[in-house]
């Protein structure tokens, strides 16, 4: 029922994708997105050596026999090592869909094409969507000021973003910040997109390696209890109030540098609070849709959730509509 150019680009069953998150996208959560009939996104920067992250394809390819991705973040700062190794990678064991970000994938265009590789470019612009297209990019995820991780710094919401980068480009175009169920799926495909991504619903699931303490922390929250720090730097990252959080705040009020918010927002800060379930620990990246996260279930429950109430969502509108 719910097929779109999404579906039929990366031969899978639902236009639901889990963009891929800094240590939570392992193995284990990737593949329960894939195996439910979504795409997982494995997020390569989470393995600091080249034979960590082969071996963790190896182990998605092993957990499923269904498409899946993996993230190739392109902001220097995110960088274990250098975007051609991981590539090499990719190549070497068979990856057939790359999620990039960070920065334009242009300068890899060539080669990942000619190795028959598929890529969804996520922006937080239609300006660098545009781009994104014109540089041969298969897909474009943009996302809008309510998600997680860096929604750009013009403050644009989905429900604004997403018509328009509908409108200006020919292919297609998945919806992300502030989906999270079936309502929000349905909104989306109704504002033109092809698809949804998610990440924040999806930290709160059985397969996602994040402390127990952080998932019942999410549960606990409210929607006004995230914040965008790094404005200073223009880097802009929506995490979930804590210590860290207001203190980042502070030192951007007063223009800090990118050294000195390191202090901060550095990933062995966060592996602390994400990993080992210290909440005050580091930044934890979550965005507003953690508002409506009621409960943690399995990553089967919330595709199969998604897609069975929006079937009926749909019939309640045709019945109206007649």
């Amino acid at each position: 029922m719910f097929e779109t150019r999404i579906t039929k680009l990366f031969n899978i069953k639902y236009p639901i994708i889990a963009g891929g998150m800094h240590l939570l996208s392992r193995a284990e959560l990737v593949a329960a997105v894939s195996n439910a009939g979504g795409l997982g996104i494995l997020a390569s920067t989470t393995f600091a050596t080249k034979e960590e992250l082969r071996q963790e394809i190896r182990k998605t390819q092993n957990l499923t026999d269904k498409p899946f991705g993996v993230n190739l973040n392109l902001f220097p700062m995110m960088r274990p090592r250098s975007v051609d190794e991981d590539i090499n990678i990719f190549i070497d064991e068979g990856v057939e869909i790359i999620e990039s970000s960070g920065a334009s994938p242009e300068p890899y265009m060539l080669r990942l094409k000619e190795a028959g590789i598929k890529i969804i470019h996520k922006v937080p612009a239609v300006r660098f969507a545009r781009k994104a297209e014109t540089v041969g990019v298969d897909a474009v995820a943009i996302v809008g000021f309510e998600c997680a991780g860096h929604p750009g710094m013009d403050d644009v919401t989905s429900l604004i973003l997403v018509p328009l980068t509908v409108d200006t480009l020919k292919i297609p175009v998945v919806a992300g910040g502030g989906f999270y169920d079936a309502r929000s799926f349905v909104a989306a495909l109704a504002l033109g997109a092809d698809g949804v991504v998610m990440g924040t619903r999806f930290v709160a699931t059985h397969e996602c390696v994040a402390h127990r303490k952080v998932k019942e922390w999410l549960v606990k929250a409210q929607e006004t209890e995230t914040v965008l720090i790094n404005r200073s730097i223009g880097l802009p990252m929506r995490v979930i109030k804590n210590k860290p959080a207001e203190k980042a705040l502070e030192m951007d009020k007063r223009g800090a540098s990118l050294e000195e918010l390191l202090t901060i927002i550095r990933g062995e800060l966060g592996r602390k609070a994400w990993i080992e379930g210290d909440t005050e620990a580091g930044v934890v990246s979550i965005g507003m849709v953690v508002g409506r996260i009621q409960e943690i279930v399995s990553v089967k429950d919330v595709i199969y959730g998604i897609v069975e109430e929006a079937k009926s969502i749909c019939e309640c509108l045709n019945h109206k509509k007649s």
